[in-house]
């Protein structure tokens, strides 16, 4: 096989970049690699991990989408390549039971996309991998809401002869990721007695701590922002620890530097993230965090027609800042290399401006009917703080954005939003 643009990693950049192309170009230009068969917006992964969102009806096919777009799509992952000879090896797909669904191969390309996005950065504490679940990936969100039902339903049973049974959850982690699961558990907790849980009381049985070793919440974002945040966590019940340095993680409980205890059932992990670890096996210049090195224009420092982008990729803008992990940064660098590829395909002259990351605001959901977060003005280190309904329609209308990029038409997307508030202000949670 052999693609002219061959992008590994559909997550969102790397999704979007290949749906542009492919309508473009076509699907005998344009390979998208994958290792998963659906993709999922990231940003909505701790609602699967809640039960408030159904990966079912949420996933998209990268096989539909490789059909309706016009790219080609290549199941298996990244194991392999040789650069100079501009050919990747794409490992064999197997079943639980280790049969063998599609062997190992080869796919040559003329320029090569890596956007395999990020995996957690532990940091190198005891029983953190072994004990805690990190929101990566859709098995991971499934793995948590499994394994909560499992743990609500042992705590109902119990509830009658221990009036102190619940369910102790623990998010290491203050960051957008914690704050958003802290928030969409509550908000879940809230109905678990519809689905036959008769003897727990939410608000008091799961009981939910989130630890963060800076000294607020949300510290990236502006300090109102946080407070915000912190108020909403309290009126929910969440227990907020800051300035907590965790030291240690076992199966039921999470251990800090000042020697306090914090019982946990459930932990996850939303400390840190870094470059998955293979990428050092493929014989590419690598920051110090792990991510390709890349220069102004995303292309591979020493690798000609390699180019690199998202979470995986150690961008340096014009000020010398390394740009964020951070889906807009992706969304604006699909959009970047979709310029480059297209005046390449068009015989024009490469760009003359290097990538230059523009931020335009984080925001934060609490839930199906809130939001908090600050918005970038057109002058520089200008925002606004924003909260209630007109952010959370703002915060939806991100994934009407991402929608309409990877299904084609900004129509499309508003049906998938349509489908989206539906889903959202229909009161169930999803534990079977």
């Amino acid at each position: 096989m052999r693609g002219e643009i061959v992008i590994v990693g559909g997550g969102a950049g790397g999704l979007e970049l290949a749906s542009k192309l492919g309508r473009k170009l076509g699907p005998s230009k344009v390979f998208l690699v994958d290792s998963r068969l659906s993709h999922i917006w990231k940003p909505s992964l701790h609602e699967v991990a809640a039960g408030t969102l159904d990966i079912h009806q949420e996933g998209l096919s990268y096989q539909m989408l490789a059909h309706d777009n016009g790219f080609s799509f290549v199941y298996g992952p990244l194991t392999g390549l040789d650069a100079p000879a501009k050919r990747l090896t794409i490992g064999p797909i197997r079943t639980p039971q280790e049969e063998e669904v599609l062997p190992e191969r080869s796919l040559a390309f003329g320029a090569l996309v890596i956007a395999v996005g990020s995996t957690s950065n532990y940091f190198g504490v005891p029983g953190a991998k072994e004990y805690t679940i990190s929101l990566n990936a859709t098995e991971d969100a499934e793995r948590f809401r499994l394994q909560l039902l499992k743990l609500l339903a042992r705590a109902d049973a119990r509830k009658p002869q221990e009036p102190a049974a619940g369910v102790d959850i623990v998010i290491i982690g203050g960051g957008a990721t914690g704050v958003e699961l802290a928030a969409e558990l509550r908000e879940a907790s809230a109905v678990y007695t519809t689905y036959g849980f008769q003897h727990l009381k939410p608000q008091q049985d799961v009981r939910i701590t989130l630890l963060e070793g800076a000294p607020r919440i949300l510290a990236p974002l502006p300090e109102r922002v946080s407070n915000a945040a912190l108020k909403l966590l309290h009126e929910r019940g969440i227990k907020v620890v800051n300035e907590c340095r965790v030291t240690g993680i076992a199966p039921d409980q999470v251990s800090d530097k000042n020697g306090n205890v914090y019982p946990s059932d459930l932990c996850v992990w939303a400390a840190g993230i870094r470059a998955p670890e293979f990428l050092a096996t493929l014989g590419l210049p690598l920051a110090k965090g792990g991510q390709i090195e890349v220069d102004g224009f995303l292309r591979v420092k020493e690798a000609p027609g390699i180019y690199a982008m998202g979470d995986c990729a150690a961008c340096v803008d014009a000020e010398g800042k390394m740009v964020p992990p951070r889906a807009q940064a992706a969304h604006q660098q699909a959009d970047y290399l979709l310029a480059t590829f297209l005046r390449a395909q068009a015989g024009k002259a490469p760009q003359a401006k290097p990538y230059a990351y523009k931020d335009y605001g984080s925001l934060v959901s609490f839930g199906q009917t809130t939001t908090v977060g600050s918005l970038m003005g057109s002058l520089k280190g200008l925002s606004w703080f924003v909260e209630g309904f007109f952010a959370r329609m703002m915060y939806v209308s991100l994934h009407l954005m991402h929608h309409a990029a990877v299904l084609g038409s900004v129509r499309t997307g508003v049906l998938a939003l349509a489908r989206f508030l539906i889903k959202r202000n229909t009161p169930q949670v999803k534990l079977h």
